[in-house]
């Protein structure tokens, strides 16, 4: 069978198990009980029943419908995968779009039962999903994982071993951190707290794993009180050295399978804070109802978020030997392009192969997007060796991907052009540039959102009726997933303040379908600036060091303070990457960033 009968098959016999579980449509929320955005092939169910392999999307399928929601980085992806399999695309943010609970009205009238799997869907999820369709007059039931009854072959969960993140490179103790946790939940009235983000989790716990692609994490559970720190994790994946490291750390051991039994045999003097973001509803679920619950974000997400000095030191190592890897990958490209058959593949194999080069080097942090000309405009394109296209030497290259150190991760897109330029092409690029120096050079005051700081990367955009679909900026972890939050600078509004040691990526992008995409990105994180008699006042460091595309820019266009920024900018690049380059490497390197005026 082809792809789309696939689909239309495994469609066909979910259908068969909505009927035995009397329920008129199935809900996917496109995760897992972790709320992870890139999953175990465990839990990737979405692309499973919906052959759409994107890492956000809802799903919804009825006895004779199907709908799957995304936002506009993944329109021209999923128009692509979902054709033919009777799955309509719904683009969310795009006006007309419906609501699920409001497709489903019509879909299966105003009265009838939605089935999820409440472990896959956070509080938060649950109480407006619940609450939207009761609107409606529909039920939400939870109907526990349908697809164990469809998925013949399924994956097993993931069995690599656990590993400890040494504290040369954590820094600190989880003693410490799990001293930190309890205080900020001492804080806020609760004495125990649940902790399931897997990010959160290894953080935590000094440790890291491999039971997710591209993100150092392992699947598990955590409950933490004063009297209490277990860890719900598979046995035979932690060797028993690191098991006598955490005995001696006053941590406990249990089985993954074990984390719903033990909350609900919790006392009634437990008052437990959890994150409804962050946990599911099956979790709130198992906790008896004598037990008090009080909701708050995770302490593990708001700790982490901010990088103490100790880390900010190993990132800006990090920086420098990702930057040394970018350096030589564009030499690669400018000795090879035009001159070798070579595919867009052939650079993402090449962007590994140079990280890897690195001392500390573990992996991608996530699969290199790679576009040429058009294939550029996709946002998040994961080019394969078949569906790879040739590089001739001409147009503009997109690529952007990221490294895992033992000491940072990198997220990082450079847009070169592999021939003369156009105009408009330079125009856009350097409109693109403008906004990355934009908020390269913000200065603003404590307290300030990243909706306040999303403008000043799309205005110059904005002044020529140009923009792009997808968020500014988004946290960056330390050694952990190259999508981190709570912070965020997008145009929607995050009431999470952006606050000092906060590492975020600063990514404008302009996308013409069919012709090009423009991305230019950089990892900063936020510093203390000054203070004056109206206040503390906050600014970004750039942390990446790679030569930006000056053949693209437009120098008409820049103001003299964003030209001295991009010179400034380019000299502190040939200054930190210099010792890491040979001879060859680095008379291009001058060569890249040689001062404009």
């Amino acid at each position: 069978m082809n792809t789309v009968e696939i689909i239309k098959t495994r469609l066909a016999k979910l259908r068969l198990q909505m009927e035995k579980a009397d329920v008129q449509a199935c809900y996917f929320s496109g995760t897992d009980p972790h709320q992870s955005e890139y999953l175990p092939t465990y839990w990737q169910t979405r692309s499973f029943i919906s052959g759409f392999t994107g890492s956000a999307g809802l799903l919804v399928i009825t006895n004779d419908q199907a709908a799957l929601w995304t936002d506009s980085r993944y329109f021209l992806q999923a128009t692509t995968q979902l054709e033919g399999t009777g799955i309509e695309l719904m683009k969310q943010r795009v006006g007309g779009t419906p609501e699920p609970a409001e497709w489903l009205s019509t879909g299966i009238g105003q009265t009838g039962t939605v089935g999820t799997d409440f472990a896959c869907l956070s509080v938060a999820q649950y109480n407006q999903l619940s609450s939207s369709l009761k609107n409606k007059g529909l039920l939400l039931k939870d109907t526990d994982d349908l697809l164990k009854l469809v998925w013949d072959d399924r994956p097993a969960l993931p069995a690599d071993k656990v590993i400890e993140h040494e504290l040369q490179f954590a820094g600190t103790k989880r003693t410490d951190k799990f001293r930190d946790i309890l205080q900020f939940v001492k804080t806020n009235g609760a004495n125990a707290t649940v902790i399931t983000m897997l990010d959160d989790l290894v953080w935590t716990f000094n440790l890291r794993g491999s039971d997710v692609d591209f993100n150092p994490v392992f699947v598990g559970f955590a409950f933490l009180s004063e009297d209490q720190k277990i860890l719900f994790v598979d046995s035979a994946k932690v060797e028993s050295d690191i098991v006598d490291q955490l005995k001696e750390d006053g941590v406990e051991l249990k089985q993954y399978v074990e984390f719903y039994d033990f909350l609900s045999n919790l006392k009634d003097d437990c008052v437990v804070m959890l994150d409804p973001i962050r946990t599911n509803q099956a979790v709130r679920a198992a906790i008896p109802g004598s037990v008090k619950i009080i909701e708050q974000t995770s302490a593990p997400t708001l700790l982490k978020a901010q990088k103490s000095t100790f880390e900010i030191i190993h990132i800006r190592e990090t920086m420098r030997k990702d930057g040394a890897a970018m350096v030589n990958l564009l030499y690669w490209l400018d000795l090879t392009v035009g001159k070798v058959p070579m595919t867009e593949y052939d650079v993402v194999e090449k962007l590994e192969y140079f990280r890897s080069q690195q001392e500390g080097f573990q992996g991608n942090s996530f699969y290199p997007i790679v576009g040429l000309n058009g294939n550029g405009a996709i946002v998040h394109r994961s080019v394969t060796k078949e569906t790879a296209a040739n590089i001739i030497g001409e147009g503009i290259l997109l690529f952007d991907s990221g490294g895992q150190y033992l000491g940072g991760t990198t997220d990082i897109t450079r847009t070169i052009t592999l021939s003369k330029p156009t105009t408009k092409q330079k125009r856009d690029f350097t409109l693109v540039l403008k906004g990355m120096i934009g908020l390269s050079m913000a200065q603003f005051p404590a307290g300030t959102v990243g909706s306040n700081l999303d403008a000043y990367a799309r205005m110059h955009l904005w002044k020529n009726g140009l923009n792009y679909g997808h968020g500014t900026g988004h946290g960056i972890g330390y050694f952990l997933n190259v999508h981190e939050g709570p912070m965020s600078i997008r145009q929607e509004y995050n009431e999470q303040t952006i606050k000092p040691g906060m590492v975020l990526s600063n990514e404008p992008g302009l996308y013409r379908e069919g012709e090009y995409g423009i991305r230019i990105e950089n990892v900063i994180v936020c510093t203390e600036n000054e203070e004056t008699p109206f206040g503390r006042f906050l600014g970004f460091e750039t942390l990446t060091l790679c030569p930006i595309d000056l053949k693209l820019v437009d120098k008409k266009l820049l103001t003299t303070e964003e030209m001295d920024w991009l010179n400034r900018y380019h000299k502190k690049v040939q200054k930190k990457l210099s010792p890491l380059l040979e001879k060859e490497q680095l008379d291009f390197l001058k060569k890249l960033t040689k001062e404009i005026s």
